[in-house]
């Protein structure tokens, strides 16, 4: 066991704090006894001396003689003259050592010596009751206690070594188990204590953070895996340029040609960038903090407008067939790259001069957004493999078609930061319908 460690120093103070509180109960109790035992001495004596005066006034002496009063010294003064003494004890002496009180006690090694005074004013009369040898029980007590509350001292440790063990057993589980974590381990989590208390709580704080940061985990991993993955293709193209360039001198416009294909593909390489760390910049976790109440036709009627030039461009016709007034608290950077995101989708794949169809309504206490277009369509089979990241659909079918596969990933991925669900239906050659929808 380490000196300075966290069960220690509770051992410690502990113990101190039971100490304390035994030696001032102690005391305390000494005290009672103390007098409790003072005042049975004094009612005592108090008995003997009016027994005495009784004796006197009624001036039986036998009385005063008997085997009750054989264990005490008596004195009678009368008018301050001894009329009575049936010892050779020092009454005057003792009556300095009194001095003004009525009843006083002597301690002699392990016994108590006590006198007591009764006062008749009335007759001049003062008697003096002189007990020794009283056996004084408190010391025998006070032994007692000390023995005994020493063994309690030590018993209470011991309980409190085992209650701190106990308790500290969920502590160096999450010690145990951290120490186990590493970059490739988040398997390792705590058993749930069986009371909802304090610990519990630590526990499944503990275990939530292991799994977030296991998700985190999750999400570097795939996003250094998919950047090296995309980034690939272009840097070689780009490498591969200047190499070829390099070779020889070479015109004015083929350095022309040559610098537009690096901007072509370092805008690519931008818009990858840039679409990974949305998917990764927000969590389950950290989302809710970033809403706000959110004017969702507002917001879609500025995406629509946003897409004006491509849509007039493929004299596409856009219908929008239901437009309501509806306010959300979400994360309206969120809510904006989905409606951009399904928008855009369904524009790329519609031929010329076809028709795309928009409606935005809430029904059952839920916000329904629904694009439906009539496109080229996506396969029965491929319809679960779309939002998958970096997945298109027959690339060379689509190879006119500039993307990424990173739009229903970050579509769906958004969708479920606000606890919705997306919903795809397509035909082949007839177009896709897409739906979204949000709790209210």
């Amino acid at each position: 066991m380490r000196f300075n460690s966290f069960k220690v120093r509770i051992l410690s103070w502990f113990a101190l704090s039971v100490t304390v509180i035994l030696f001032i109960f102690s005391l305390f109790l000494y005290h009672l006894l103390n007098r409790s035992i003072n005042q049975k001495i004094k009612h005592n004596l108090s008995n003997k001396a009016k027994f005495v005066e009784k004796a006197f006034i009624l001036n039986k002496p036998k009385l005063l003689e008997s085997k009750e009063l054989n264990s005490y010294d008596i004195a009678i003064f009368k008018d301050k003259k001894l009329v009575f003494k049936n010892s050779d004890a020092d009454f005057l002496a003792l009556l300095n050592k009194i001095g003004d009180n009525t009843f006083k006690t002597f301690e002699n090694d392990d016994y108590i010596n006590a006198a007591y005074i009764l006062n008749i004013p009335q007759k001049n009369l003062q008697i003096i009751i002189y007990k020794k040898e009283i056996d004084d029980k408190i010391e025998d007590i006070v032994h007692i206690m000390l023995l005994s509350e020493s063994l309690l001292l030590l018993l209470l440790i011991f309980l409190g070594n085992s209650l701190i063990d106990k308790t500290l057993f969920t502590l160096k589980s999450i010690t145990k188990t951290a120490k186990n974590i590493s970059i490739n381990n988040f398997t390792s989590t705590i058993p749930l204590p069986k009371y909802d208390d304090e610990t519990k709580e630590l526990v499944i704080a503990f275990n939530e953070m292991v799994k977030r940061l296991k998700e985190g985990t999750k999400k570097i991993e795939r996003f250094n895996s998919d950047v090296s993955h995309e980034l690939k293709t272009p840097l070689t193209v780009i490498k591969g340029e200047i190499e070829i360039a390099s070779l020889k001198q070479r015109d004015t416009l083929y350095y022309k040609t040559l610098l537009e294909k690096i901007e072509a593909q370092t805008t690519q390489i931008q818009a990858i960038i840039e679409n990974l760390l949305l998917l990764t910049k927000y969590t389950k976790e950290n989302i809710k903090q970033t809403f706000k109440l959110c004017s969702i036709d507002s917001i879609l009627l500025n995406v629509i407008e946003s897409f004006d030039t491509q849509i007039k461009k493929k004299n596409l016709q856009l219908h929008i067939k239901k437009l309501e007034n509806i306010t959300l608290n979400a994360n309206e950077t969120l809510i904006n790259t989905i409606f951009s995101n399904l928008i855009d989708n369904a524009i790329k794949y519609t031929p010329n001069g076809k028709n795309i169809y928009i409606s935005l309504f809430t029904k059952n206490n839920k916000i329904h957004f629904i694009v439906k277009d009539e496109g080229i369509g996506i396969p029965k089979d491929k319809i679960d493999k779309i939002t998958d990241r970096f997945y298109r659909v027959d690339e060379s079918r689509n190879k006119a078609i500039k993307g990424f596969g990173l739009g229903l990933s970050i579509v769906k991925n958004s969708v479920e930061l606000h606890g919705g669900v997306l919903e795809i239906e397509s035909q082949v050659g007839i177009g896709t319908k897409v739906k979204v929808i949000l709790n209210k």
